[in-house]
């Protein structure tokens, strides 16, 4: 058992070495699979060591491996913008949850733009500070894959494939995702369809942007509208306010997260609109927020911890000098919910002038024609 000095300061080799009657090189060799010592001796070592509760230093480790243990995450969004995002946190807790279960730390940086985070990413490899980095936001053109391919720093791509394959991927099928979204309202009749999108230059946006442009057009549906923002509440509001001021409104909106959509709704609501009586709301990710609000959003479905915990496994694979490649995580489902209805049958602007009861072109004709008022 260890002496009582030992046990209040942090055990070393040279407690090991002493209480095994051995040399500090032996106990070394023992403890990392070294020739050496003998079965019976490593055996022995590693009783002792185990008794007095050792731990190996893992700073110390680090500099001979050349390893930090750690794997980086640099986001480039306001404060405010990832404080009210559950996408990320719960992308966060998935990472955390397999990097955690290998002893790997998470180390976080949130900064204002791409030019910045090109800075951390250099002091971090030149200072050891991580083994690899987790890259979001993937955008088009993107300054940040030159200067990690110069780097050398091992990077996984989480939301979408670079073309020239210069770093893994874990991705999923988004535009398959959004096509569902527009056949869905499709067959709820709608025909003049809108999309509240997210930064202009992020490849997921564009990515399903193209995809709606697509699918309008294969269903033969009129020029659709399509609105960015920032992700922020702000100006999701903003945008669906744009929309729902147009001569001819959509009956249907489909937006790129839950915090636009429920900025949305709240607009709706303001405007007299009834969800879904006058206009469908869909949102992108699903989150408390889409179950909580009245009505409650229908929304895009898919298991975000298990997407940062497939992501982690695969940087970590990289790490080690694996090729892992590009790998589609499991794809997301539309959960109808209370905000999505039947296109109203009034949709366009001479229908609504000869309407008797209808005093203005855009919201509330269902409504009125039910005899009934917006809900709040």
């Amino acid at each position: 058992m260890p002496e009582e000095g030992i046990t209040r300061r942090r055990i070393t080799i040279a407690d090991i070495a002493q209480s095994a009657g051995v040399s500090k090189g032996s106990v070394s060799n023992a403890m990392n699979n070294r020739p050496g010592v003998s079965d019976l001796t490593r055996r022995r070592i590693l009783s002792i060591a185990n008794e007095l509760g050792w731990y190996p230093n893992s700073a110390a480790r680090a500099l001979s491996v050349a390893r930090a243990n750690a794997c980086g995450l640099v986001l480039a969004r306001p404060t405010t913008t990832l404080a009210s995002e559950p996408f990320f946190m719960e992308l966060l807790a998935g990472i955390e949850a397999e990097l955690s279960a290998r002893s790997i730390a998470l180390t976080i940086q949130v900064v204002q733009d791409v030019r910045a985070e090109v800075a951390v990413y250099r002091r971090w490899w030149a200072e050891h500070r991580v083994d690899g980095v987790f890259l979001v936001d993937l955008r088009t053109d993107d300054p940040r894959i030159d200067e990690l391919v110069q780097l050398g720093l091992p990077a996984l791509v989480v939301g979408g494939q670079l073309p020239g394959g210069e770093f893994p991927a874990v991705w999923h099928n988004e535009a398959a995702v959004l096509a569902d979204i527009v056949r869905y309202l499709f067959a709820l009749g709608h025909r003049r369809i809108a999309r509240v999108a997210g930064v202009p230059d992020f490849v997921h946006t564009v990515t399903r942007t193209q995809a709606f442009l697509e699918i309008t057009k294969t269903l033969s549906l009129p020029l659709p509208l399509v609105v960015t923002t920032d992700f922020m509440a702000e100006s999701g509001a903003q945008a669906t306010r744009q929309l729902l001021l147009e001569p001819v409104p959509p009956t249907a909106v489909v937006y790129d997260s839950d915090v636009l959509a429920v900025a949305g709704l709240g607009v709706a609501h303001e405007m007299g609109f009834v969800v879904p009586d006058d206009v469908s709301l869909v949102a992108w990710d699903d989150s408390p927020y889409c179950r909580l609000v009245h009505p409650p959003l229908t929304a895009v479905t898919r298991d975000i911890p298990a997407y940062g915990a497939l992501a982690s496994a695969r940087l970590l694979e990289l790490v080690e000098g694996a090729a892992p490649g590009d790998v589609e995580s499991l794809r997301g489902k539309l959960t109808p919910r209370q905000s999505t209805g039947p296109a109203p049958r009034l949709t366009s602007v001479s229908e609504a002038n000869e309407a008797p009861d209808a005093r203005r072109p855009g919201p509330s004709f269902a409504g009125r024609r039910q005899g009934g008022t917006a809900r709040t």
